[in-house]
Formats: C-alpha cells, structure tokens, sequence
C-alpha cells in the first residue's frame, strides 16, 4: 500500500462532550470521548479501528466526517483541513465522505421505498434528469446485489442482510472516496457476516474506496484490515500493518485483546490474559498512561506521564513506557 497517497490524516484529535450540572446546567467536566488521536489512511486501504465498547471509536469516525464537531486537532482529506469549511462546503465534501451505520433499520426511513432511499442522495449532492437517475439507481443495486423488483419495497421487508445492502448502495451512490464503516457487521448472523464483507471488499475494488472500518470483533477487523489502530478510553495504544499487530503484539492491552479471541484447534493451549478491574471513566481518565491500573506490567512513571507514541518497526507503532 505504500505506492498510494494519503487520503486521510488524522492529527492529534479530540473529541470532548460538556457534563452539565446544576440548576443552570452549567458545565461542571467534559468526556474525554477522543484524546489526542492520529493515524493515516492511504487511498484504496482499509484502516481498522478496534477497542471495547465505550473506547471512542464511533466518536472518532462521526468526528471525521464533523457529524461531531472535533475539540481540537486537524482532520486532512486529499490535503484540504475539513475543520476549516463552513457548513455548506463540508456539506459539498460529503459526497466523498459517507458512512454506514451499525443498525440498517435505525438508520432507513421506514416510509420510504429503496428507490426513493436511494434517490435522495442523488437529489442532495447532484443535478441530475430522472432517467440518469434511475441508471444510478439500477447500477447500485446490481452492484449490492439488490434486483430491480426490490427497489419498490419498504425497509421493512428486508432481512437484515439485506437491509444492510440497503445501506451500502445508500452510502456509495454519490461515488464516494472514503467510507467509514461503523460495525457495520455486528447486528448480523455469522453467515451473513461473511457475505457482507466480501461485497466491501469487492466494492473496494471496484469503486477504488478507502476504508474506516470500526470494530470490536478482532477476526473480522482482522480479515478485511491493512492496518489497524487498537483503542482504549479514547487514545490509539498501537497502530500497524495487521499481521504485524497480530504477529508481535507490543502493547499489554494488545497482548490482552488478542489472548481473548476463540481458538479454532480445541486442543490447542490457551494462555487468556485475565484484565483486573474495570474500564475508567472518560469523564475522569486516570493521570498518566489511561491503561495503567489494569496493566500488569505497570511501573511508577506509568502513573505520572502519558506515554509517547514509538515506531518499534516500519509502521508499527506503540505507546508505552515498556518501550522507553
């Protein structure tokens, strides 16, 4: 992947949320939903976002496409700074920034049909005659795999599969660059997993797309993935190519996550990593390194400073005091 250009780069951003309180709901604290992230997205690459529920990762794509407005830091897409438009413009840049939703059924209109949901992206971003229109239309659909009889129904009378081509042909309509993909699998049936990843892997290809694709299932980031970024309470504690992640894990949260997954032989030894206690608040983060007092291999400035991000091999990096 090194031959293509960076799409997307990430630099340093965060994401807080105000805590109100009081009889004027003034603001008392702040979430620390994302804290001090960054990470590149080359062109045609698929980026895999990974961590517990809670950690940020859902944040940090909202914020990217500033569904959330970022704290602090700089998003680039292809050079320009998003943070820098105004909302008509950032609405314009959409068209190339789309995302696919967990839930399909939460995030269609019920009232409307496949062709009128496909329809109205179209409608927003572009200035086109019906009988264009319906090209666009019929050619998503045979690219998701929809026939043309199904564009007539209601969301409602779909699978959850197939709901969730729905949404795909949805959010690729306008052609778009770059897509973040938030558990776009998880609310699925095993079998059907599997169906919906080949169809992003095969639209990847065909549409040259560039993914965010966000995940707490370490198998499946780990098939569709060419680098990944594991997440704890907002910040990315190691970031690579996948099989170098998954080959020589170096950060303890890794190690732990990993040690987690299912073994396939059932003979084969398994050596989990039990984690103590439970994750912080990100209302109130721990001082110093956020993993700290679950990490069993926690020393005394672990406490006091957070640590800075290392690059231990060509690409792959982490922060950790282990590495210092």
């Amino acid at each position: 992947m090194s031959e293509h250009t960076v799409l997307l780069d990430v630099q340093h951003l965060q994401t807080y949320f105000p805590i109100k309180g009081g009889v004027v709901h003034k603001t008392v604290g702040h979430v620390h939903a994302v804290e001090d992230v960054s990470f590149q997205i080359r062109e045609q690459e698929t980026f895999g976002l990974v961590g517990e529920s809670g950690c940020g990762k859902s944040t940090t794509g909202r914020t990217i496409l500033r569904l959330i407005e970022p704290t602090g830091g700089k998003i680039f897409f292809d050079g320009q700074d998003l943070c820098q438009l105004d909302r008509e413009a950032m609405r314009q840049k959409r068209r190339d920034m789309q995302l696919v939703f967990q839930d399909p059924y939460s995030s269609l209109n019920p009232r409307m049909t496949v062709r009128r949901l496909l329809e109205e992206p179209l409608q927003t971003h572009f200035t086109l005659t019906q009988k264009e229109m319906n090209e666009q239309v019929l050619w998503i659909a045979h690219a998701v795999g929809l026939s043309p009889e199904q564009l007539e129904r209601y969301p409602h009378q779909f699978s959850g599969g197939q709901r969730q081509r729905v949404s795909i042909a949805r959010a690729l309509i306008t052609k778009p660059r770059f897509v973040v993909a938030d558990e776009p699998v998880s609310a699925l049936d095993v079998s059907i997993q599997a169906q919906i990843l080949n169809l992003l892997f095969s639209l990847q290809e065909e549409l040259k797309l560039s993914y965010l694709f966000i995940s707490h299932d370490l198998n499946v980031v780990r098939h569709i993935s060419n680098r990944i970024g594991v997440m704890y309470l907002g910040r990315i504690m190691e970031q690579g190519n996948t099989e170098s992640v998954y080959r020589n894990p170096l950060h303890p949260y890794t190690r732990a996550l990993l040690s987690a997954i299912p073994k396939l032989d059932p003979l084969e030894e398994k050596h989990r990593i039990q984690l103590e206690g439970d994750v912080p608040s990100p209302a109130n983060p721990p001082k110093g390194c956020p993993f700290h007092d679950r990490c069993s291999k926690c020393m005394e400035i672990c406490k006091q400073s957070v640590p800075e991000e290392k690059e231990l091999e060509p690409g792959h990096r982490v922060s950790c005091h282990l590495y210092d």
